[in-house]
């Protein structure tokens, strides 16, 4: 009963759909609670707005794809999922591994993998995967957040600079030579809007107002443009409203359609060459490796910000709950037009920071979207382009977190440092899939090894034990310390081996072996035959009962004149004693 209860998933890990509301609710919803949340769902709703429009930019497809994710994942996740406040919706994250998909199958490619994305992470909620976060190491996930935002501040000089570039495809280098080889078509009017956005974005803060700087500096850099245009005739910026234009029902209009979001089949969308995209097993396969990385992706960062905002709120959510709601808000926001969603860390800590304490301030977060699209399309289309470029600057180099990456280079254990360098060169120059991967293998062997070094095996001093006093010298005893798996089993048995043939018996005590795997029970089934064709006998002491249980069921019991077992190092000795 005992075991059961300790190996029995506690009962707020198990996945339960609006667990989170549920506990809201429960614990008493009062009209204050009511007030804070949509004071604090206005706040980050207007931080959202212009975030949404930028990283869909980003992502390669039109700004109302964002603002639609925001709306739609938002309240859906929120309502659904297993965190009290976390904000979900587009994140910065998931640029480097969208705008991939984007060139490659176009808008219809990407909410496509955005559903098969979204069933696998509602397999991984079910399956009860939520843990999965605790077992990512901390350099593999800063050293891929700070490659991401390298890559994403890259992407960002075409439009800040205003360069003449009509795709930038390819590897990190090939990006970086085409932005070098673009640099003599520099527009100055964007670079000028770029730089007086940057400003503000950087001055803001310093009044210790409460309006989001976000939103300052995409109001002063647009007001900006408009007024120079006023004043200097031939003064022109690229807008959101000049590059993306749209079609509804015959009628065509610039910038961002004001309209809330419609039911559409994506695969009806167009692909890379403008076509309807379709629906094949063909395109399944191919898009299945993307799909697996965003859902990879959207676990680690939706419960990493679950993680930061409980130390935050001091709030506690469920893993599998989140999971299977991030899982739900991506299968069903495609189909109003959005693209890949997860919790973001800086909209969440916003969020608490104005007091939100439930998951209805994420819905007011999602409804002040809603209401801007349908009342203020017309004037986010005048927004520049060179301003969402800076906007985004900021939420790369916040991304990196160049100060505390630094910091770990110079204060980490240098396996680590290892580990840290290898997932930001990886993502950076590769992908963050082979980052991730290849940053889980290296930490998995330096963490196997660090266990092997705490394993290993000592002979016991017949004069500093009181149970060894009077020992024959045909007795020694060996005790073994730490685990006996598959990176650490070799090396403590291996000292066993050089054991003086001499010695008649052998005495193992085992107080501090707290588990064996497969690979140590043959290494350990290997040295009892070894010593057995010596002719030399043993004695097993404090071995753990579940431990006996699995050298029993591999073969190893107790033989007579050969192999014994004892509860205790004292009677281990009496036995030894009566084998020789």
């Amino acid at each position: 009963m005992n075991a059961h209860h300790q190996t029995a998933e506690p009962e707020e890990h198990r996945p339960h759909i609006a667990s989170a509301l549920k506990e809201s609710f429960r614990e008493g919803y009062t009209l204050q609670h009511l007030r804070t949340d949509v004071l604090a769902g206005l706040t980050v709703g207007i931080i959202a707005i212009p975030l949404s429009m930028a990283l869909a930019i980003a992502t390669g497809v039109p700004p109302q794809h964002g603002l639609y994710t925001a709306i739609i994942a938002g309240i859906l996740i929120a309502l659904s999922g297993g965190s009290r406040v976390n904000i979900s919706g587009p994140t910065a994250a998931f640029v480097v591994i969208l705008l991939p998909i984007t060139h490659d199958f176009g808008l219809g490619g990407l909410l496509i993998a955005t559903i098969m994305a979204g069933i696998i992470l509602i397999i991984m909620g079910l399956s009860r995967m939520g843990k999965l976060i605790e077992y990512i190491p901390y350099p593999v996930i800063t050293g891929f957040t700070a490659g991401i935002g390298v890559v994403i501040a890259t992407i960002q000089i075409k439009d800040f600079l205003g360069l003449e570039i009509s795709n930038l495809e390819g590897h990190y280098l090939e990006k970086v030579m085409t932005l070098i080889h673009a640099l003599p078509t520099l527009h100055l009017h964007d670079f000028l809007i770029g730089c007086i956005t940057m400003a503000t974005l950087l001055i803001w803060p310093r009044f210790k107002i409460k309006i989001p700087a976000y939103l300052i500096g995409l109001i002063v850099g647009t007001i900006a443009a408009w007024l120079l245009g006023l004043i200097w005739s031939d003064f022109s910026v690229a807008t959101i409203g000049s590059r993306f234009s749209y079609d509804i029902d015959g009628y065509q209009g610039q910038g961002i359609p004001p309209l809330p979001p419609f039911f559409v089949l994506p695969w009806n969308l167009p692909n890379a060459n403008g076509e309807p995209i379709g629906l094949s097993f063909e395109l399944i396969n191919h898009l299945l490796g993307p799909a697996f990385a965003i859902a990879m992706l959207g676990a680690i960062e939706s419960l990493l910000c679950a993680v930061v905002a409980d130390g935050i709120a001091g709030t506690r959510h469920n893993p599998n709950t989140e999971l299977l709601s991030q899982g739900l808000g991506n299968v069903v926001t495609p189909f109003f037009g959005g693209i890949p969603a997860t919790a973001a860390i800086a909209r969440t800590a916003a969020n608490i920071r104005a007091g939100g304490r439930s998951p209805i301030s994420a819905v007011v977060h999602s409804l002040v979207v809603l209401i801007a699209v349908i009342s203020l399309a017309g004037t986010l289309s005048y927004v520049p382009m060179a301003a969402l470029a800076a906007l985004l600057f900021m939420v790369a180099w916040n991304m990196s977190e160049v100060p505390h990456f630094i910091r770990l280079v110079r204060t980490a254990p240098p396996g680590d440092i290892a580990v840290l360098l290898m997932c930001f060169s990886l993502t950076v120059l590769f992908d963050m899939v082979i980052a991730v991967g290849a940053g889980l293998v290296l930490a998995s062997l330096l963490f196997i090894r660090r266990m092997s070094e705490l394993t290993g095996a000592e002979l016991l001093s017949t004069r500093e034990h009181e149970h060894l006093q009077n020992l024959p010298e045909e007795i020694v005893v060996y005790e073994i310390n730490g685990p006996l798996f598959f990176g650490a089993a070799e090396k403590a048995v291996k000292i066993l081996h050089r054991i003086d043939r001499r010695v008649e018996v052998l005495i193992v005590d085992m107080t501090d072996v707290p588990m064996m795997d497969i690979t140590g029970i043959v290494a350990f089934e290997s040295l009892l035959d070894n010593l057995f064709h010596d002719h030399m006998r043993v004695v097993i002491s404090n071995l753990q009962p579940h431990l006996k249980v699995k050298l029993e069921k591999a073969g190893i019991t107790e033989r007579p004149q050969q192999l014994v077992f004892s509860d205790t190092l004292a009677n281990a000795v009496e036995k030894a004693k009566a084998l020789l």
